[in-house]
This record gives structure tokens, sequence and C-alpha cells, in this order.
């Protein structure tokens, strides 16, 4: 049981390490691009707002 416990460690941590290098590319990849990173914030914008009414608009 200790060898699987082991096996699922190193296994779990491969699969983070890969995670976070992707991430870390992906994250260069959008940071340095203007037009992307405007859609981005537009997006988050848009998306608050519509949060907002929808709060604004429930009964309670």
């Amino acid at each position: 049981m200790i060898e699987l416990s082991g096996v699922f460690m190193a296994m779990t941590f491969v699969v983070f390490a890969i995670y976070g290098v992707f991430a870390a590319l992906m994250r260069d990849h959008v940071v340095t691009r203007p037009q992307i990173m405007a859609w981005l914030r537009r997006t988050f914008a848009a998306a608050f707002l519509l949060l907002g009414i929808r709060l604004a608009l429930t009964e309670h």
C-alpha cells in the first residue's frame, strides 16, 4: 500500500508540474498580446455587469 501511495504522489506531482509549465506558457502568450488582454478585460467586465444586474433583479 505504501508503494501505491508513493506512485500516486509521484504521478500527481508530474501532472501538476506539467500543468504549471503549460499555465506559465499560456500566461506569457496572453500577457504579451494587448488585443487579447483587452478582450479579457471586456469579457470580465461584461460578466460582472451581468452578475450585478442579476443580483439587482433578484427578489428577496
